[in-house]
């Protein structure tokens, strides 16, 4: 099943196994999918972007690192046509050569990927940012993480249903 294309009302009719799938490829924690197809019907987005949030939020650090898992490094190559959207503004040799640099000291000391909501965002901005999330410690970058990662899923999301 592709995750593109669907109303809300395609999204709320198909099969619950159909729906969890779909929503892998937003998040790919399985726990935060099954809730969510669970919890269909949604009558607005805002309804389903709110219940994305939640459940999120209720995700604990194994289960947010499986949602980590599906998420390229900024700078690799795309694996996923969202991905590759969402990155469309990392460009040139000289920027990915310093994402890789920046990824490897930020996986070194937060022990996970930098995650960032890439979408609009251009190869400096995203280094930019890079760098200066290396000046938090551990605990106020898992929060930071949390948060790009719901700004994905909420464009994901939005994408899913979009009219």
């Amino acid at each position: 099943m592709t995750s593109e294309g669907l109303s809300l009302a395609g999204f709320n009719d198909l099969p619950a196994a159909t729906a969890e799938e779909t929503l892998l490829a937003c998040c790919s924690a399985p726990r935060w999918a099954r809730a969510i197809a669970a919890a269909r019907p949604y009558a607005t987005t805002d309804s389903l972007l709110a219940a994305a949030d939640a459940e999120l939020t209720a995700l604990d650090d194994d289960e947010i690192d499986e949602a980590l898992a599906d998420h390229p490094r900024i700078g690799d190559h795309p694996t996923s046509a969202a991905s590759a959207r969402e990155q469309s503004g990392v460009a040139g040799a000289d920027v990915r050569a310093a994402l890789a640099e920046g990824n490897r000291a930020y996986e070194a000391k937060f022990g996970h990927i930098y995650l960032v909501c890439a979408a609009g965002r251009s190869g400096e901005e995203l280094l930019a940012v890079l760098r200066a999330r290396l000046d938090n410690d551990s605990s106020t970058e898992r929060r930071v993480m949390r948060t790009e990662l719901a700004k994905i899923n909420r464009l994901r999301l939005a994408g899913l249903v979009a009219p």
